[in-house]
């Protein structure tokens, strides 16, 4: 078994690692956010709600769920907003996939299938669909048939996402990439 290092965090990497639902609940957490804390999100929200069971995270009480989503250290820097995606996500999950995470890439048919299927998920657009596919693929081996065509660069080797990330190092040198892709989009801008 792979065990990712997203988090950084040991215990946070190995339910990464061993929960799907964790990994995508992680996922649908990078945004405005640094990435390694988003990914450490799900094994603040077992902690505190002792489940990541997607049919239990769906009907639990929204004030309730918000609460423990943003008590310090929150899940997010927008943790009640993001308790309510996370929720819609979990709800998502068990209408369309009876809450068995992994069918949305074990039933994907090709890599432009299984986009589809992610960016379909509330909180899920074009570049996060495609960055988690390719996550999928460089780090967890789900490489249904023309999965680089279907999430372009971020398919290539380098440091463009968290599809890349492996250790500090490789955190580091995303960061990088995504500092200087922001400052060239900016000075495009300008332009």
């Amino acid at each position: 078994m792979v065990t990712l290092r997203i988090a950084q965090d040991p215990a946070a990497d190995e339910l990464l690692s061993t929960d799907p639902f964790a990994l995508l609940a992680g996922m649908l957490l990078d945004q405005q956010f640094p990435m390694e804390r988003a990914f450490a999100g799900p094994a603040k929200i077992l902690e505190r709600f002792g489940t990541l069971d997607p049919a239990e995270i769906a009907v639990a009480d929204p004030e309730r769920f918000a609460d423990l989503c943003a008590t310090p250290p929150a899940i997010h820097r927008y943790g009640r907003s993001m308790a309510q995606r996370l929720q819609a996500l979990a709800s998502a999950v068990v209408a369309e996939y009876d809450g068995d995470t992994t069918r949305i890439w074990t039933e994907a048919t090709s890599g432009e299938d299984l986009v589809d299927r992610v960016k379909a998920l509330p909180g899920f657009g074009e570049q996060k669909a495609k960055i988690f596919t390719a996550l999928l693929a460089k780090q967890l081996d789900v490489k249904p048939r023309g999965w680089t065509t279907a999430v372009g660069d971020y398919g290539k080797k380098g440091y463009r996402s968290v599809a890349d990330v492996v250790d500090e190092e490789s955190l580091n040198k995303v960061r990088a990439h995504k500092k200087e892709m922001k400052a060239k989009a900016k000075a495009a801008a300008q332009d």
